[in-house]
């Protein structure tokens, strides 16, 4: 849960680098709209300046551990701005970690939007 909160924080602060040691080399991310990125992709998305979030917040996440492997579901309220237009967004989302190298990095993730307000 800890790894899931310093993910937040470094989208926060558009902290590429730090995002850079928790995911994969083959990393794949699944946005709610359908969007595939990997992990090249996911770090240049999170530079975009256009993207302001001032909230990223996680609850009710539960993990489920298996042999150097973890799943951690949850659900995630992200408030900010994107191209200038306000958004608030409330989903849940799918993370699987893998435990790599004497590190835990996350291998893929998902999330789902249940509900968008703007």
């Amino acid at each position: 849960m800890a790894l899931e909160n310093a993910w937040n924080q470094a989208q926060l602060h558009h902290d590429s680098k730090a995002l850079d040691g928790l995911v994969s080399d083959t990393f794949v991310y699944t946005d709610y709209d359908g969007t595939v990125m990997n992990k090249a992709q996911f770090l240049a998305d999170l530079r975009d300046p256009t993207y302001r979030a001032t909230l990223i917040t996680n609850e009710g996440m539960k993990v489920f551990s298996y042999p150097n492997m973890a799943v951690v579901i949850g659900r995630y309220h992200t408030k900010g701005s994107y191209k200038r237009k306000p958004f608030e967004h409330y989903g849940r989302f799918t993370d699987t970690w893998a435990y790599q190298d004497t590190m835990w990095r996350c291998v893929a993730s998902h999330t789902s939007l249940v509900e968008k307000k703007q």
